[in-house]
């Protein structure tokens, strides 16, 4: 398994913004960091601003943040 991949990582339909939006709370807690027109080009792309978030925390002697975020049924967003 690669580092990045202990971090829950979804993407959903955002009505207002019309767009997909992807989020990893665990690495950005402040909301949404991606989007894309379709649910593959969101996801493909907040693997990479993940992958690229775990690769400069290391670099940069950070600790990396406790995976802590699980997915839910029922789970109403805020």
């Amino acid at each position: 398994m690669k580092t990045e991949d202990q971090y829950l990582k979804y993407v959903r339909w955002e009505q207002e913004d019309r767009l997909y939006v992807g989020y990893c709370p665990d690495l950005f807690p402040f909301g949404g960091v991606c989007h894309g027109k379709t649910e593959k080009e969101a996801y493909a792309t907040l693997c990479d601003l993940v992958r690229v978030e775990v690769k400069d925390l290391k670099k940069a002697g950070n600790e990396l943040p406790i995976p802590s975020t699980r997915p839910m049924r029922d789970a109403v967003p805020a």
